[in-house]
């Protein structure tokens, strides 16, 4: 992942494919959300879990990355709570419908989110970096 787009992804958050092929990761990452807030919750095996939850208003742009036969497609939420994003794998117990309420809300561009889905690889922000109408 290009370091240009200022990506700060935990260590471990993205060893989870090799870890533990028989614990996949609807099993222990979890996303819910409601009209107002986005809610992850992890329990990984052998490592310590946690929570975090962030606003829909707080976020100030979305990058998305295809991964590969032996990874997921990510997606990195940047807002204005913190400096890091917070990255959370479509293969996640409720990322897909995550990725789906994204595109519903137009946080990323539609159009861009069909283009990525055809590509075996890539990586796309929304806002494009200099058309960020919330800096």
């Amino acid at each position: 992942m290009p370091a240009q787009f200022g990506l700060a992804p935990s260590a471990e958050t993205l060893q989870f494919v090799a870890e533990d092929a028989m614990t996949s990761l609807q099993d222990w990452y979890h996303v819910r959300f409601d009209d107002n807030e986005v809610h992850l919750k992890t329990d990984p095996p052998d490592r310590e879990g946690w929570e975090q939850s962030f606003t829909w208003d707080s976020i100030v742009r979305i990058c998305f990355e295809n991964g590969d036969w032996l990874s997921s497609d990510t997606i990195y939420v940047f807002t204005s709570e913190r400096p890091e994003s917070y990255v959370i794998p479509t293969e996640a117990d409720g990322g897909s419908a995550f990725w789906g309420e994204i595109i519903g809300r137009k946080l990323f561009d539609a159009e861009l989110a069909i283009e990525m889905a055809t590509q075996s690889e890539g990586f796309a922000c929304w806002p494009p970096e200099d058309d960020n109408p919330k800096d």
